[in-house]
């Protein structure tokens, strides 16, 4: 199979940074799916991951990719959740080879029913960023679906791929009031189609831009990128007993700070039921239909803003270093291998 694979930490320009491979077909079995694959989407975990590996190199290739849409060719003994010919999408796990490949294994419990109003590139979008704002808003700081009018949240670059879906899965499955913030006139508009009843600009200090806004502290808050430099601002910007949930590797923040306002810390990463394989593991697969069925019904709309052709090393170094850049809103998508 034709396949995509980083060996050495290189910049994402380099023409070695992200090398076309041919490796041998996986095989199916327990509780996975061999996934023909059609699109992917490149996230920063992909861009980090790379960046991680020996800088001397490496002698096995690591294929990356953690957003996926396309067809089960095959399933494991198992498997009790799809069968052959179905359409599916999901994010798949950073402990086993990622989707940049043309033949994926991935586990049912973590691949959900790919939504029948898209098509494989639109689908590819939102897979991984939306597990990411499910967890953030239900599981880390515990909305209830249908609750929490009158109470207010922050999101922290809200225009990225996470903001873009979080965005719409909290106005459609709460009653909270979203205060977004972006900083360019672009993404401060992407930002109010989705959904935003307000948006701010984070090169301000938070605490302040709110005030100027007459909007107050609020209830919670959600930084998806720059948390360390945004802290201090965040701790005065929510209310005591707030909460506060963030998903980057900032630099050392003083947790002191949250003690006299009694605000908790939550962190999220998608990853964690497939890294440890927690009892609840098919949570991620019930989520993604429900988001899939959101979709279908159009309460949801993919979050594709750039498309970047077909599956192959130079689209996807093109691809890494677009994500690097700090520009993006929304998600890059690749789709096919070509001939």
């Amino acid at each position: 199979m034709k396949a995509i694979a980083a060996f050495a930490a290189l910049p994402a320009d380099h023409p070695s940074a992200l090398q076309d491979l041919v490796l041998a077909d996986p095989v199916a079995c327990g509780h996975d799916l061999l996934v023909e694959v059609h699109a992917v989407s490149v996230n920063p975990v992909d861009t980090k991951l790379r960046l991680g590996l020996p800088a001397e190199g490496q002698a096995d290739p690591r294929v990356l990719g953690y957003d996926a849409s396309g067809i089960v060719r095959a399933v494991g003994p198992d498997v009790t959740l799809f069968q052959p010919g179905d359409r599916v999408w999901y994010a798949g796990a950073i402990n086993r080879a990622g989707s940049n490949s043309e033949l994926h294994l991935v586990d049912e419990r973590i691949a959900g029913r790919m939504p029948a109003s898209l098509g494989f590139a639109e689908a590819a979008a939102l897979p991984l960023t939306a597990i990411t704002a499910w967890e953030l808003l239900f599981d880390r700081l515990g909305l209830k679906q249908g609750g929490h009018a009158g109470e207010t949240l922050l999101v922290v670059g809200a225009a990225g791929g996470v903001g873009s879906i979080l965005i719409q899965l909290a106005r459609q499955l709460t009653g909270i009031t979203v205060i977004a913030t972006a900083s360019r006139p672009e993404t401060q508009a992407w930002v109010r189609q989705l959904g935003a009843q307000h948006v701010v600009d984070h090169r301000q200090p938070l605490d302040k831009a709110l005030l100027d806004a007459g909007l107050g502290e609020v209830d919670y808050a959600i930084s998806l990128t720059h948390t360390d430099q945004h802290f201090t601002a965040l701790v005065n910007a929510l209310k005591p007993q707030g909460k506060l949930a963030l998903i980057d590797d900032p630099e050392p923040i003083d947790v002191r700070l949250l003690k006299r306002k009694s605000i908790s810390l939550h962190w999220e990463l998608m990853f964690t039921r497939s890294l440890f394989g927690t009892p609840d593991l098919q949570a991620q697969h019930d989520l993604l239909n429900a988001v899939s069925a959101m979709v279908d019904a159009g309460r949801i709309r993919t979050t594709l803003a750039q498309h970047f052709g077909p599956i192959n090393a130079a689209n996807l170094r093109r691809a890494h270093a677009f994500i690097e850049s700090g520009a993006a809103n929304g998600k890059v998508v690749l789709e096919g291998f070509g001939a």
